[in-house]
């Protein structure tokens, strides 16, 4: 019998929104979707809202910087051939927010020149992406072996900075079923992928402590995998 190698397939860079409500009383609660049965990555699984960084989101320019710190973090230690720029990873996150639960993370403002077909209705709605209201909370590399992988960023995010209602997902796609609003403490009762486990884990430490000295890193881009902390 002869065996044929399959090859794995290609990283791609992506960015995930971990959204928190409450962040500051003693039952913080987190927006959470279930992706469908039939999705080729984490069928079933309970999720934040993220995805694949767009070519349309490295032609967006933030209204405000993003602090040095965080854009170093960001920067850190390239897999991919093309690695966005961290402007972008940031942009990717806040648009699949909108795209999956319908909710802007912006501030209003208004768009020079060519708006990205993605972000149109960003600009229709008068808001320009608040990339400075995220705080880089976790990376992943998906392991060999899976139907897709991706160097997947995750960020911190306040509803308090959502434009408009945050209880609103009428404007989502279908990339998410029961979209809803879960405790902290008692979101370890859905389905979850481990790694969701792992960055849920991380952000109570977060809100808890109110600080964050290195984000961590479970890099499976390579033979072997290795946890690093990015300083």
């Amino acid at each position: 019998m002869t065996l044929i190698a399959v090859a794995s397939p290609p990283i791609r860079d992506a960015a995930t929104i971990v959204l928190v409500r409450d962040a500051d009383t003693a039952t913080p609660r987190v927006l959470m979707g279930q992706r469908g049965s039939a999705a080729a990555f984490m069928p079933s699984k309970y999720v934040f809202p993220g995805g694949a960084v767009d070519a349309d989101d490295r032609l967006v320019t933030l209204p405000a910087p993003l602090a040095d710190v965080e854009r170093a973090r960001l920067a850190d230690r390239p897999v991919t051939a093309t690695a966005p720029a961290p402007e972008a990873m940031t942009a990717a996150a806040i648009r699949e927010l909108w795209e999956e639960a319908g909710l802007m993370l912006g501030r209003p403002g208004t768009w020079e020149g060519c708006v990205p077909a993605d972000w149109a209705e960003f600009a229709a709605a008068g808001l320009r992406p608040s990339g400075d209201a995220l705080r880089f909370l976790f990376r992943a590399v998906t392991p060999p072996g899976r139907p897709r992988r991706f160097d997947a960023r995750f960020f911190l995010a306040r509803a308090e900075d959502i434009a408009g209602d945050p209880d609103d997902f009428s404007r989502a796609t279908d990339e998410l079923s029961h979209l809803h609003w879960i405790a902290l403490s008692e979101a370890r009762s859905l389905d979850l992928p481990f790694i969701t486990e792992v960055v849920l884990a991380e952000a109570e430490a977060i809100l808890r402590e109110q600080r964050q000295d290195s984000v961590p890193f479970f890099d499976n881009s390579g033979a072997e995998s290795t946890f690093r902390r990015i300083a």
